[in-house]
């Protein structure tokens, strides 16, 4: 378990704690959610395109602060498991020069590891995520309560490890370190609608569907290049995002 994982954990218990002990005033719920998700990347080059999803899980923490009756504010603190997906670059590039510092102890009599066109990468992310978003709810049908809930979520990288596929100098399942070749931050932003179903005055189940898009780059591009037929290198300048769908299964209190 490393360092950083502990520190989300123990950050996490804390603001549960937090938010448990003001829940008692009455404009603040509180929950948790376990939830699957289907990530996937891919870039604005067309040249380097998704080919892959990660099945993860969004294990964490829900709060509902209300401003009015059916609205509110909702934030919390969650752990993103397995986020990720897979690039493939194309057989339009005959050099493909890549997480360099990350497969270096694997082949240490190259002085560079090159790879060539029609290699996959995959990236295993996890991440600790703040969301923040406004949710709207109907009024109760029976039991019953919808809502559709837009937001916006901060991602906090934790872990970053990566498979290298199509290269046979390497095992596909070997697992690389790639921490130097992605970025700490992640940001995105989403839209999931769903509905509530209250077991008593005060417990609700909440299940629902959501879509995660991320506008900034999770992928560095210091010190990789690419090489085309007839071409010079060149610095590889993609910008690589994360997608999610989100299966919301959770608990409000």
């Amino acid at each position: 378990m490393t360092r950083s994982f502990l520190f989300s954990l123990c950050l996490f218990l804390a603001v549960a704690t937090s938010l448990s002990a003001q829940a008692v005033q009455g404009d603040l719920r509180f929950g948790f959610q376990l939830s699957p998700t289907f990530s996937s990347m891919n870039t604005d080059n067309n040249q380097i395109n998704g080919d892959g999803t990660n099945l993860g899980l969004k294990l964490g923490l829900m709060s509902e602060f209300y401003f009015r009756d059916n609205y509110s504010f909702s934030t919390g603190l969650n752990f993103h498991l397995n986020a990720g997906g897979t690039l493939f670059y194309e057989d339009t590039f005959e050099d493909v020069n890549i997480w360099d510092e990350a497969v270096d102890d694997a082949l240490p009599d190259m002085d560079t590891m090159n790879f060539a066109g029609q290699t996959s990468f995959k990236y295993n992310l996890q991440y600790v995520e703040i969301p923040f978003a406004l949710t709207l709810r109907t009024r109760e049908f029976g039991y019953l309560r919808y809502f559709v809930r837009p937001g916006f979520n901060v991602g906090i990288l934790t872990q970053s490890r990566g498979n290298v596929k199509g290269d046979d100098r390497l095992d596909d399942e070997e697992e690389f370190d790639i921490g130097s070749a992605t970025n700490a931050i992640n940001l995105s932003w989403g839209i999931s609608a769903g509905v509530e179903y209250s077991v008593s005055s005060n417990t609700a189940l909440i299940g629902g569907i959501g879509f995660q898009s991320g506008f900034a780059d999770i992928t560095k591009d210091n010190g990789t290049s690419v090489t085309r037929s007839g071409r010079s290198p060149e610095e590889d300048d993609s910008r690589g995002k994360l997608n999610s769908v989100v299966i919301t299964l959770g608990v409000l209190f």
